[in-house]
């Protein structure tokens, strides 16, 4: 009984030490995923958005002004829910077309939490 029980002690030690061995590990390859899926949304925006939302999200662009767009760092457009933004991406809204088919939801959820990046 006792034998067991000592198994099952350093069969636990054993387990957490490798358990926090593939922490550090993975650890910075799940930072370099993030960093990468940041960059990848960062570069979607200004080539699916900032054209009139502008690279800051402000809409100061010709064709920003000339739509009369809210800036995406207002608190009008920072206080809508991710399901709102998510939607207005997807579905478009008066002159924005609708990128659901396009580039998928996933990619779409992504814009949504890089819009939140603009909140003032």
């Amino acid at each position: 009984m006792e034998r067991s029980v000592v198994k099952l002690k350093l069969a636990s030690v054993t387990l957490a030490g490798v358990a926090l061995v593939m922490m550090i590990i993975l650890g910075p390859v799940s930072s370099v995923a993030t960093a990468t899926q940041d960059a990848a949304t960062a570069t979607l925006f200004k080539t699916k958005c900032a054209i009139c939302h502008g690279a800051d999200g402000s809409g100061n662009t010709t064709k920003g002004k000339e739509l009369k767009l809210k800036s995406l760092r207002s608190p009008e457009v920072q206080k809508m829910t991710d399901d709102q933004l998510l939607q207005m991406i997807m579905k478009g809204k008066e002159k924005m077309p609708p990128f659901e088919k396009s580039l998928g939801a996933e990619k779409c959820k992504a814009l949504v939490a890089y819009v939140r990046t603009f909140k003032k």
